[in-house]
């Protein structure tokens, strides 16, 4: 019995195409299960926590006034605030449920905000008046890029300042981030996102809403982040 002929490769654009879809698929199916998981902990954990917190409270004014009981149980109460908030930081880093229920503008300004005062920098953000007008998906690109922008700034730039500016109008978003650090050297300008798998991911789901995301040195000092992505029925 003869074997079949080899089947011819699909071509390069073909190809992309393809890859490209998967991971828009993959990062969706990623999303949602982040998104589980982090209401999981904020509904099981979370709830079993407080519970706790109240128990031990009522068992706290039922004890006789010892110290040694007394400071033990100080010591539970600090050891369950630290795992309260480990299990809050953990559902904040899994998924920013504010992007759901606030909308992208609290998220990214917040996000900006506690990175000012985490990094002890300036960090400034411009953002419309009106809740950006783009579906879910293109919310969650600009989230992430942006944080593995200033994820990135606080591990190489060495910056004093940030500046995230967003723009909104009919047929496109964009997230610009500049901060005035070190920059970039002549090696890197060549291709400034290798090897910073963070950017390069969410550059392919940017890519997959037919959108880009690039990173620049400036003119004087610092880099830039452009994330550009069109909105649904826009003009090409």
């Amino acid at each position: 019995m003869s074997a079949s002929p080899p089947q011819p490769n699909p071509p390069s654009a073909v190809r992309e195409a393809e890859l490209s879809e998967l991971l828009g698929h993959v990062s969706a199916c990623w999303d949602d299960e982040r998104r589980t998981l982090a209401r999981q902990l904020h509904d099981s954990l979370g709830s079993s926590l407080t519970a706790l917190t109240m128990h031990l409270s009522l068992l706290t004014q039922k004890m006789p006034p010892e110290p040694a009981l007394l400071e033990r149980m100080a010591q539970m109460k600090r050891l369950l605030h630290n795992i309260i908030d480990n299990n809050r930081q953990l559902q904040h880093r899994l998924w920013n449920d504010k992007l759901e229920f606030l909308g992208v503008r609290v998220a990214l300004s917040e996000l900006v905000a506690q990175f000012g005062e985490q990094q002890r920098l300036k960090a400034r953000c411009s953002l419309p008046d009106e809740e950006l007008t783009c579906p879910r998906g293109h919310g969650v690109v600009l989230l992430r890029a942006l944080e593995e922008g200033l994820r990135n700034i606080a591990a190489h730039a060495q910056a004093s300042e940030v500046d995230v500016i967003v723009d909104d109008n009919e047929d496109e978003v964009r997230l610009t981030v500049k901060d005035n650090g070190i920059g970039l050297n002549g090696a890197a300008q060549a291709d400034a996102i290798a090897g910073k798998f963070g950017l390069r991911t969410v550059r392919e789901r940017a890519l997959h809403l037919g959108g880009s995301l690039t990173l620049s040195a400036n003119a004087g000092a610092g880099a830039t982040l452009t994330v550009i992505l069109p909105k649904p029925g826009a003009a090409a």
